[in-house]
């Protein structure tokens, strides 16, 4: 089974860059989308191609939203604001958007429960629910920026939220015979092997020492692995987001901030995990490159 995560910056732009022609040529049988930012009256037709669409566009206009693409109908869809659910082709019908459920979920993620964050599906297919999630990039913390700090608490407040979120999610997959997958867009380095410039980015945003802390807590052998970094424990990256800015992406300085986390017995079965860097900056889907993985099940 072959599964993506890509933070496409925009399904509008990226279906212009070439979005349609990758999602064709890796043909994989589960996409989570991070970033679709897009008001579903505003879908393109035949944007998400031949695929089932689970997605959580979320409330704030050209922000956010979250999407799965899967192969076959979803068994079920959970979300934790609205969300849509369409059949190959079709187009969103506000009559149908499916209310989320926020029944035990931590209290510090209720604030963002509209804002087209996390989406999860059990697939019909194999014993396997797969969650997408675009995490709240935060900001430098700064003394005499307010605007800032706030941004950056409301960051940290969401990963202690999730990281309760996750705990719950993967005892109650495991209690069901199933595997569990979280995959999608972190904004977090969690080691120096994850970006290009870790000295110089340590009081920055996205590789914050509280951060990476944060990061140690909910991978393990036991709970949730990172797939690629076990996969390739001793290389440096291989990075999924490049700066639009300057030279980053032509000099390869960038950061890995996209994961595939699987509970362990998945993990396990990961048989190949890619980065689907762009060849050239001119070719350039997003800022961020899929991260693919093939997983024997």
């Amino acid at each position: 089974m072959r599964i993506a995560s890509f933070n496409i910056n925009g399904i509008r732009a990226a279906l212009k860059r070439g979005f349609s022609e990758w999602m064709a040529a890796r043909d994989c049988d589960v996409v989570g989308l991070q970033e679709v930012r897009c008001r579903p009256a505003d879908l393109p037709e035949g944007a998400f191609g031949d695929r089932h669409v689970s997605w959580a566009p979320g409330s704030l206009a050209g922000r956010n939203g979250v999407a799965l693409l899967t192969r076959t109908a979803p068994a079920e869809v959970r979300s934790w604001g609205t969300h849509l659910v369409m059949a190959p082709g079709q187009t969103p019908n506000l009559d149908e958007v499916v209310t989320g459920n926020t029944d035990g979920l931590p209290t510090e993620l209720l604030p963002f429960a509209e804002e087209g964050r996390y989406i999860e599906v059990d697939l019909a297919d194999s014993l396997l629910t797969v969650a997408c999630l675009y995490l709240p990039k935060g900001a430098t913390p700064d003394p005499t920026n307010e605007k800032a700090i706030a941004k950056q608490d409301r960051k940290m407040a969401f990963l202690a939220g999730f990281r309760d979120h996750l705990t719950r999610r993967c005892q109650e997959c495991a209690a069901q015979g199933r595997h569990f997958l979280v995959i999608g867009d972190f904004n977090i380095a969690h080691e120096n092997a994850d970006l290009k410039n870790w000295k110089a980015n340590q009081h920055n945003e996205g590789f914050l020492p509280e951060e990476r802390q944060w990061f140690d807590t909910i991978v393990s052998p036991d709970t949730l692995v990172d797939v690629l970094r076990a996969q390739h424990p001793d290389i440096n990256g291989p990075y999924s987001w490049w700066s639009w800015r300057g030279k980053a992406f032509i000099n390869d300085a960038g950061w890995r901030i996209d994961y595939h986390l699987a509970s362990p017995e998945l993990a396990k079965r990961a048989v190949t995990t890619e980065i689907d860097r762009d060849s050239s900056y001119a070719e350039r889907t997003s800022d961020h490159a899929a991260v693919v993985v093939d997983y024997d099940v």
